[in-house]
């Protein structure tokens, strides 16, 4: 037997999807973390994006400091979280996770703002507008696009790399995948990796909708 047919059987046993440890469990921990982590990065990351691209002043440097973070393995992050005062479990993968998920929404919505015609700005300064209502009614309908871009990138990330949240005692669905390891059940493993995936891909279609949304959405100034 394959180890693609080992997983099949593993999948379509309905003894491994409920109870302790099933696949609704470690489905909903997995998007209880990935909804989580990709909530606070948003509410860290998009008001500073936001504002900075609307003044163009310190995007660049926050830009760069916020990428610092795509060159440190997750991984190493967790581990030195979870030695920490913070200690193995759900509060340092999710700090983890939000200090990943910050850098493609930050990028995206600054370079969103700043790629706005500048013309428009002027023109909604000489009607009046003062600059929050600029930001708010100019600015941001036209950077909206990018910055769902952003949220997606993030999220999708967030998806895959929560799996490592099993490393540290987290949950989640990468917990299939460790347990599949200790057993020596490759078809586990592989089931594992492929409800990962189906999650990814899942999340990418949601958000991909949400993005031709918010295109056909017309701006009301």
């Amino acid at each position: 037997m394959s180890v693609f047919d080992q997983a099949w059987d593993w999948l379509t046993d309905g003894a491994n999807w409920s109870g302790e440890g099933g696949v609704w469990q470690r489905l909903g921990e997995h998007v209880a973390l990935t909804a989580g982590a990709v909530a606070i990065a948003a509410v860290i990351a998009l008001p500073v994006a936001l504002w900075l691209g609307h003044i163009g002043k310190g995007g660049a440097l926050a830009v760069n400091i916020s990428n610092i973070g795509r060159a440190v393995p997750t991984f190493a992050v967790l581990a030195l979280l979870g030695l920490s005062r913070l200690g193995m479990g759900t509060v340092s993968t999710v700090v983890a996770l939000v200090l990943f998920a910050i850098p493609p929404m930050l990028t995206n919505a600054y370079v969103g703002m700043r790629g706005v015609d500048r013309d428009l700005v002027e023109a909604s300064a000489g009607m009046g507008m003062t600059g929050f209502q600029t930001l708010r009614r100019v600015e941001l309908p036209l950077a909206l696009p990018l910055v769902v871009t952003g949220m997606r990138t993030s999220a999708v990330q967030v998806v895959a790399t929560a799996t490592l949240a099993a490393l540290v005692a987290g949950g989640g669905l990468g917990r299939i995948v460790t347990a599949g390891f200790q057993l020596q059940d490759q078809g586990q493993v592989v089931a594992g990796a492929f409800l990962v995936a189906v999650l990814a891909l899942l999340v990418e279609g949601a958000f991909t909708l949400v993005q031709w949304a918010v295109a056909r959405t017309p701006r009301r100034n």
